[in-house]
């Protein structure tokens, strides 16, 4: 099973070797050590592995060196060197790296493929592959998976003997169990709102699962920790504020957790809701789940109601409310979405994402129309 992760680490690195390649840089400036390969066994020692590495540096040369694991610290003393490096989860997370690399250290986060990545690829009528995407996901080896049962499998396979383990390890966790159930129900759960007390008392009343909502929120951080999941915050919108629970999960690949459910509960509007959420973390905005007060008269009678705007997005001075409405066609659909964004009593831009593949337009409260699928393309 290791071999299996080696081998995704290594399709990463290859890619990026050619990017270099293709940029300019000289197949003899790039130092390659594979530390898990027995060719370069001698080199795990630390003395060795640093004399070997700075005996091919001269200060003629710029090298990138690919897939170090030990004494980094002492070559970021050398000014023309730069280090990559990657690893299994059970040894190095993103909060490991500012302690590992005492602050000269940068985090490059590299998600499964987007829609419009994967449909470059597998090109052909975007609903039909929209519908696969949705289904699989995007994680690479999927698409050399001959069935659907292999692609499954795959995935499966993925969660319990790679990810699971990882995280078994890093953490010394033993109640394997309660960690697998507490996965399977924030899967079953992505895009609702939920929090550790909740998740606490369903795995005691569905499971018979006594653990304490402690427990539960650290293995939730676990789960985050090791990329398998993200988490956004309810922000009220008009009070410029934050609450502290209920929060919504989403998996941060679709078909890793379609997998997990043996694809069960396939909820069109929560799967579609976690494709849209991966895709603006991917474009590179924070995300929020918004809440809207708002005053409703009914005769003489007044009520004040809660409402969601599915995503509060920031990424910078930019600021945007979205909407994902399945059909937004419905009337009544419609002025549900609608309600939240008309009473943010803010000018920062308004957009409803539907299933429909339609043209984008402006309607005359200048709430911007897409089409899910010019969205994730565009």
């Amino acid at each position: 099973m290791r071999q299996k992760l080696s081998f995704v680490q290594s399709l990463l690195f290859n890619l990026f070797y050619d990017y270099l390649i293709s940029t300019g840089v000289k197949a003899d400036q790039i130092i390659t050590i594979a530390l898990d390969d027995d060719i370069f066994v001698q080199y795990r020692d630390q003395d060795k592995l640093s004399k070997y590495v700075r005996e091919k540096i001269t200060n003629s040369n710029m090298y990138y060196i690919l897939r170090l694991y030990n004494v980094l610290n002492g070559l970021m003393h050398l000014r023309n060197v730069d280090i990559y490096v990657t690893g299994s989860n059970s040894k190095m997370l993103t909060k490991d790296v500012p302690t590992a690399f005492r602050g000269r250290g940068d985090e490059i986060k590299v998600y499964p493929p987007f829609f419009k990545e994967y449909y470059d690829f597998v090109s052909g009528d975007k609903s039909d592959t929209y519908e696969e995407y949705a289904l699989y996901g995007g994680m690479p080896l999927v698409l050399t998976k001959n069935s659907d049962r292999e692609k499954l499998n795959y995935l499966q396979m993925l969660f319990t003997e790679v990810y699971f383990k990882d995280i078994v390890e890093r953490y010394d966790i033993e109640l394997l169990d309660v960690l697998s159930e507490l996965t399977d129900e924030i899967c079953s759960a992505v895009a609702s709102l939920t929090n550790a007390s909740k998740i606490a008392n369903t795995l005691q009343t569905l499971k018979n699962i006594k653990i304490s909502s402690t427990t539960v929120s650290n293995y939730l951080t676990y789960l985050m920790e090791s990329f398998l999941f993200s988490n956004a915050k309810r922000y009220d919108v008009k009070g410029k504020k934050y609450f502290s629970y209920p929060s919504k999960y989403y998996c941060t690949d679709i078909g890793l957790r379609n997998a997990r459910l043996n694809l069960r509960q396939q909820e069109e509007t929560h799967i579609r809701e976690n494709i849209i959420y991966n895709e603006l973390l991917i474009r590179g905005y924070s995300v929020d789940v918004g809440v809207v007060d708002v005053v409703e008269t009914n005769g003489r009678k007044i009520a004040k109601k809660q409402c969601e705007i599915d995503f509060v997005v920031n990424n910078g001075s930019k600021k945007y409310y979205i909407q994902s409405a399945l059909n937004a066609s419905e009337p009544a659909k419609l002025e549900s979405e609608l309600r939240p964004l008309r009473n943010t009593k803010d000018f920062f831009k308004k957009i409803i994402i539907s299933k429909t593949s339609m043209k984008a337009w402006t309607d005359e409260e200048g709430i911007l129309h897409l089409g899910l699928y010019e969205f994730l393309l565009n």
